[in-house]
């Protein structure tokens, strides 16, 4: 007996009867002595290019080892059923029974699926903080501007403080200038009296 791999494409309305279609392929391989070593339901893909006005269908793989008359019996099955779209039978070297490439990018992709709707689900069950956060956020923004406000009078008033701090200062410069100046008359008028 020889190793084949089967790919058939099905229409995807007749996903109901896809199970007693592959029972039926199933039992033409084995009343003829054969086994199948792997199936797999790939689920609704989108189609490389539409085939009877239809963009999605059905994929279904098995790895059988049959005789060429359960071959034959398999083709004719393919060929006579309006639910198959598309088959193709390669003959390959040996069984193949480990999961294909496409089955598991399909699993993970579930599995994060399903993960990521489990975190979503449960950020959902959390209390949302977002009024308390909103308030939180206002009384800090509210806050913010009172220290803003009340830096910008303290260095008023520290401005305000320096100018009449420089402005006693200043008048007293003037006053003990002025004093000096009187001082610097009364000895050029003594000392103008001094010399007659």
């Amino acid at each position: 007996m020889r190793h084949y791999e089967i790919v058939v494409i099905i229409h995807p309305d007749q996903r109901d009867q896809l199970a007693a279609m592959l029972q039926r392929y199933r039992s033409i391989v084995e009343t003829s002595g054969g086994t199948i070593h792997r199936q797999e339901d790939w689920g609704r893909r989108q189609l490389a290019y539409p085939i009877q006005k239809l963009h999605k269908a059905n994929y279904i793989l098995m790895n059988v080892e049959c005789t060429k008359e359960a071959l034959d019996e398999l083709e004719l099955g393919f060929r006579f059923n309006d639910a198959v779209l598309r088959n193709l039978i390669v003959k390959c070297d040996e069984a193949i029974t480990e999961p294909s490439s496409i089955l598991v990018a399909a699993e993970k992709r579930e599995k994060e699926y399903a993960e990521k709707r489990e975190r979503d689900h449960s950020r959902e069950d959390r209390p949302k903080p977002a009024a308390e956060g909103k308030a939180v956020v206002e009384k800090k923004a509210t806050e913010d501007v009172v220290e803003t406000v009340e830096t910008k009078v303290e260095k008023t008033a520290e401005t305000e403080d320096d100018k009449t701090v420089e402005t006693k200062d200043e008048k007293t410069a003037e006053i003990e200038d002025e004093k000096t100046v009187e001082a610097g008359d009364k000895e050029t008028v003594e000392s103008g009296d001094e010399s007659k």
